[in-house]
C-alpha cells in the first residue's frame, strides 16, 4: 500500500513495529445495498463478489452493519452476512461494522461470534455500536427485554469481553463457542462518548466519519490523549470511515454519485428506499430546497477520477492521522461499484501481496 503518513505503524495484534513507515490500511465497508429492481438475494449474492474482488485487490477488512427495517439494506443479520462473506473469500478478515449491541445480549453475541471465530480462525472482527441502527418504532420491537437501555453500552462491552477472555475455575456462564478465543473488539461511534470509552477500555476506535464527520477531530484528540493499554491493544488505533465512488471520468463518478444523493433526499425526508438508478445532470433536476438539502449531505467524501480520489484520500489521511481507513461506495450499478473500489486500489498502489506481508492478523 501506499505510505500515507510518515511514522511509525501499529500492528494492535503484534505489537509496535518501530523498523518501517507508517503504512495507512485501506477497507470496505459495504451495507449490501437492496437495489431498486432487485431483491435482497441479489444484495448478498453482490456482497460476496464485491469481498472476493477487494480481497485480490489488496483491502484489508470487509465490514457490514447491522441496520433493521430499512427497504435497501440486506445486512440486518449481520453474524450470518460475514459467514457467508467469510466462507467465500480466504484471507480478507471479516467483521461488523457494526454490531449494535443494545439489541443484543452480550452472551449471544458472543457465541455468535465465538462460532465465527471457530470456523474462520484469525479473520474475525467484532466492531460495536450503541445506536439501534433503526427508528425509534423498530428500535422498540427490537428490544432484547423491558429493561433494554442504551446507556449499559460500557457494561455490555466488558461483559462480552468477559466471555472472550480464559474461562475461570468457577465461572457459571461460558460462551461456548467463544470463551478464551479473544476475538477482536472494536468500539465505533460518531461522538465523544465512544471515543472515551475505547480509550479507557484500551480497545481500537473507529469513527463513523463518512456519514457524522462533526465531531471526527475532537473525539480522535480524546482517544488518543486518554488511551490506557490494555491486553488487546498497546497503542491507540484509529479507523476513520470515508465516502468514495471513483470512475474513469469526473462525469461519469457525479452520474454515478447521483444514487447516493438521492438516497440521502429520501432520509431526509423520511421515506428511505431501495436505492435507485443514477440520473444524469441530477442536480438540474432539483427544486431548489432540495439542493439545498443537499448541502448538508456528509463533505468525508471523494467523487472523481482515480487521481482526483486518491488526493483526497490522502488529505484526509493526513488531516486525521489514520491508521486505517475504511471505504463505503454507495453504487446502484454493481460492476460500476466494483470498479470504484478498483480504481481506488489502483490509484491507492495497493496489493494483496504487500497487505499480506506488513498486516498479519491485525
Amino acid at each position: 500500500m501506499a505510505a500515507l503518513v510518515s511514522s511509525n505503524r501499529f500492528d494492535y495484534a503484534a505489537g509496535p513495529v518501530t523498523n518501517r513507515p507508517h503504512m495507512t490500511i485501506f477497507s470496505v465497508l459495504d451495507l449490501s445495498p437492496i437495489t431498486e429492481g432487485s431483491d435482497a438475494s441479489q444484495a448478498l449474492a453482490n456482497t460476496l463478489d464485491l469481498a472476493r474482488h477487494t480481497e485480490a485487490l489488496g483491502y484489508h477488512r470487509y465490514w457490514v452493519a447491522e441496520h433493521h427495517n430499512m427497504q435497501g439494506i440486506a445486512s440486518a443479520a449481520t453474524a450470518v452476512v460475514i459467514g457467508h462473506i467469510a466462507q467465500g473469500t480466504s484471507s480478507i478478515r471479516v467483521g461488523s461494522g457494526g454490531v449494535m449491541l443494545p439489541n443484543h445480549a452480550p452472551l449471544v453475541i458472543a457465541e455468535q461470534f465465538g462460532t465465527l471465530e471457530s470456523l474462520f480462525p484469525g479473520r474475525i472482527d467484532l466492531g460495536l455500536g450503541r445506536a439501534p441502527g433503526t427508528d425509534q418504532v423498530t428500535a422498540q420491537a427490537l428490544r432484547r427485554n423491558l429493561d433494554g437501555d442504551v446507556n449499559a453500552f460500557p457494561q455490555d462491552v466488558v461483559e462480552l469481553q468477559h466471555y472472550f477472555s480464559e474461562p475461570v475455575d468457577g465461572q457459571r456462564v461460558r460462551a461456548v463457542p467463544g470463551a478464551g478465543l479473544h476475538v477482536p473488539i472494536w468500539i465505533l461511534g460518531s461522538s465523544l462518548f465512544g471515543a472515551q470509552l475505547a480509550a479507557a477500555l484500551g480497545l481500537p476506535f473507529g469513527f463513523a466519519s463518512h456519514f457524522a464527520p462533526g465531531a471526527l477531530t475532537q473525539a480522535l484528540e480524546i482517544y488518543r490523549e486518554r488511551f490506557e493499554p490494555s491486553e488487546q491493544l498497546q497503542e491507540p488505533y484509529v479507523m476513520v470511515g470515508y465516502n468514495i465512488c471513483a470512475a474513469a471520468t469526473e462525469d461519469e463518478a457525479q452520474y454515478l454519485r447521483s444514487s447516493s444523493q438521492q438516497s440521502f433526499l429520501n432520509m431526509s425526508r423520511g421515506q428511505p428506499r431501495r436505492l435507485q438508478p443514477p440520473v444524469r445532470d441530477f442536480l438540474s433536476t432539483l427544486s431548489p430546497a432540495d439542493q439545498q438539502a443537499l448541502k448538508q449531505m456528509p463533505p468525508v467524501s471523494a467523487v472523481g477520477e482515480p487521481d482526483t480520489v486518491r488526493d483526497q484520500i490522502k488529505a484526509f489521511v493526513s488531516q486525521t492521522g489514520a491508521d486505517e481507513v475504511i471505504l463505503a461506495c454507495q453504487v446502484h450499478e454493481h460492476a460500476a461499484r466494483v470498479e470504484s473500489y478498483r480504481l481506488t486500489a489502483q490509484a491507492l498502489g495497493m496489493n494483496a501481496e504487500e497487505r499480506d506481508a506488513i498486516s498479519g492478523q491485525s
